[in-house]
């Protein structure tokens, strides 16, 4: 008999959520806390204690626990994580040019090695000389390594020897192009690769929190987590694949809206603190991008939800632009402490210097901007420039203010990069704070957030005049302009889906008359051919305001702010597997895509074993995920033109998937 209860539990860049849930009964009670980005088993900790509290059930009874979590989509859209090198075989310098993989890589070091294979898996000889005189100087300035191999996907035998190698002598994390995908395309898969091992300890020390809480208290139940695709996979794999994890908050969401709402068809939009979530629901299931998610910018080879994430939420950074003669605002993308939660959190070395400089005679360049170090192990700080130490050794666990840290121009630059790693957290004004003074919320610091905009409505627009006439009006602009970029998002995400990617909502002059009800001889107006529905803690206060913009009705949910912990448990185990049978001559036919290459010389036995190896691994995947009940799908791609009257086989693909629910404490 398995336990009823189900505990699901979802982590984003500003909360931690946790709900109790039963298949029987429903939702039995949730809760939140703030995610403690230095040590993420504080935030999981109080919100599982806090939801445990509020249902009244004791821990043994919890059979499933699983987990989303935001924070790998985060710190790709923010630029961040840990530094990693990465190992090029048979690939050159000029390959970093495609794919986006020079701009990815920054200032982290790559090392070039002859070898590789060919499309047939036939090897180049390996050399790792150039790797071997560099490791142990290189094992000491990151904090993981990720290795591509030419051809990798059909001979992955020397990125096996690198890793091999590198596990050896560093004892650090190594990340393999083959183990993500068996798609060709080799700068993009190594750019995958490389955002994996960049997310690895950061998953890894999630998963580690979570686990450690769940033993303590005595929850024996399986940990999942969510992938990307909004299936559920254990959290071994989670650990060792990390990047199948961005998307897997959104995914969560996706799950929970169709679950809450009940709608088969809609548009969902997902606003937390640091992103906003767009996807396009079809009879009750989100299209997966076939073609590798998108995220930060950068198109991965990982398969998710189409979704498009936007650097948009509550605690995005507020920007002016006062070029011209009415002063605007911008949002985002950057992610920063409002200055309501900062005073909340570390009253006196806040609350005074927003004080201080209100009392200024004139506006600082750095007035209502504070810094403060993340709390992340030191470990994460190793190859950090001359510069870049100096400044973060005067940082500590208390915000301290800008224009007391700042005092040339050029460690603007340099505390940047430090929030780039991950290392440093920026405090400044929100949409959260605005929100404060507007009164829609209450959770923080109030006094903080009238100072932030008190200070901010100093400042000057092109024509001389301030760019508010009060804290409030500000904070009402703030606000609109929240729901406006909110609007601009989601009609991005729909053109898109209508194959109208070319048309950018925020400059198009029919879209501005059209959101404006602009009256004229011709009138403009769009809508949305299907409900919107809101999910975040701060749905209700925005989404009504959004949706009639677009003409849309709208759907806000009453467990909106939880829906990503509520898809976490919900969800399904699914696995999927793609082997690869080609005949580069005829009577000979190579079986790839399992790790290991084999050589045939009759076509349907290749095919055969292709087929029953293909439904093994995907049970296997699938059992090691914790998935029972299981069931099985096959579908094959065969390319065999008929060349003088015969079919000769060119290329197959022969997938496998298994699916079943995840297995419950107890359970045999």
């Amino acid at each position: 008999m398995s336990a009823d209860f189900m505990l699901g539990i979802d982590t984003g860049g500003t909360y931690t959520d946790a709900v109790i849930y039963s298949d029987t009964s429903g939702l039995i009670a949730k809760a939140k806390a703030l995610t403690s980005r230095h040590d993420l088993a504080v935030g999981i900790g109080e919100a599982l204690e806090n939801v445990l509290q509020t249902s009244g059930i004791t821990p043994s009874t919890i059979g499933l626990v699983s987990l989303s979590t935001t924070l790998a989509t985060n710190a790709l859209v923010e630029g961040q994580g840990g530094r990693a090198a990465l190992v090029m075989i048979g690939f050159g310098p000029e390959d970093l040019k495609r794919d986006g993989l020079f701009e990815a890589l920054g200032s982290d070091p790559v090392v070039f090695l002859a070898g590789g294979h060919d499309v047939h898996g036939n090897e180049t000889p390996l050399d790792l000389d150039a790797l071997e005189a560099v490791l142990d100087d290189l094992s000491q300035t990151v904090s993981s390594f990720a290795v591509a191999g030419y051809f990798a996907v059909r001979n992955p035998s020397h990125e096996i020897r690198v890793r091999d190698l590198i596990r050896a002598r560093s004892g650090l994390p190594v990340t393999c192009s083959h183990e993500l995908s068996s798609k060709l395309g080799g700068p993009r898969r190594a750019l995958t690769t490389l955002l994996n091992a960049r997310l690895v300890s950061m998953i890894d020390r999630l998963i580690g929190s979570a686990e450690r809480y769940l033993r303590n208290r005595g929850i024996k139940a399986p940990l999942m987590v969510v992938r990307g695709d909004g299936a559920l996979i254990s959290s071994d794999e989670a650990r060792l694949r990390p990047i199948e994890t961005i998307l897997s908050g959104p995914a969560a969401s996706l799950v929970g809206a169709r679950h809450l709402t009940g709608h088969a068809n809609a548009v969902v939009s997902d606003i937390g603190g640091t992103t906003t979530d767009v996807a396009v629901m079809e009879d009750g299931l989100p299209r997966l991008d076939r073609d590798g998610a998108v995220v930060g910018g950068y198109r991965t080879m990982v398969e998710a939800v189409a979704m498009r994430t936007f650097g948009l939420g509550g605690d995005s950074e507020v920007r002016f632009d006062d070029r011209g003669l009415k002063g605007r605002i911008e949002l985002g993308p950057r992610r920063l402490v409002p200055l309501s939660l900062a005073a909340s959190l570390h009253e006196t070395s806040v609350l005074p210097h927003l004080e201080r400089q209100l009392r200024n005679a004139h506006n600082g360049r750095y007035d209502g901007r504070f810094a403060v170090r993340t709390g992340v192990p030191d470990s994460l700080a190793a190859g950090l420039q001359v510069q870049e130490a100096s400044l973060f050794a005067r940082l500590g666990a208390e915000p301290l203010p800008l224009d007391q840290l700042i005092t040339v121009t050029q460690q603007v630059a340099t505390l940047d990069r430090l929030v780039a790693r991950g290392l440093v957290h920026i405090c400044g004004l929100t949409p959260s704070d605005a929100m404060h003074v507007l009164g829609r919320q209450s959770q923080w610091s109030r006094q903080a957030a009238d100072l932030g905009l008190q200070l901010a409505i100093r400042r000057k627009d092109g024509s001389g005049r301030p760019i508010a006439s009060s804290a409030e009006d500000l904070a009402e602009r703030i606000a609109d302009r929240l729901s406006r970029q909110s609007v601009e998002v989601i009609l991005a995400s729909t053109l898109a889906e209508d194959g109208l990617s070319d048309i950018d909502p925020a400059k198009s002059i029919l879209i501005e008359q059209a959101l404006s009800r602009s009256e004229g001889i011709t009138r403009f107006r769009l809508s949305l051919d299907r409900p919107l529905i809101g999910l975040g803690a701060s749905a209700g206060v925005y989404y009504p305001a959004i949706a009639a913009m677009l003409s849309a009705e709208c759907s806000v949910p009453a467990d909106a702010d939880v829906a990503n912990a509520i898809g976490a448990v919900v969800g399904q185990v699914r696995c999927s597997v793609s082997l690869l049978v080609t005949s580069p001559e005829e009577g000979l036919y190579i079986l790839s895509g399992d790790g290991a290459t084999r050589r045939f010389a009759d076509e349907g036995l290749a095919l055969d074993t292709a087929r029953a190896r293909a439904r093994e691994l995907a049970i296997e995947r699938a059992e090691a995920s914790g998935a029972v009940d299981l069931s099985l799908s096959f579908s094959e791609q065969m390319e065999a033109p008929e060349i003088e009257g015969r079919k000769r086989l060119i290329e197959a693909r022969i997938f496998a998937t298994a699916s079943g629910r995840p297995r419950h404490a107890r359970e045999k």
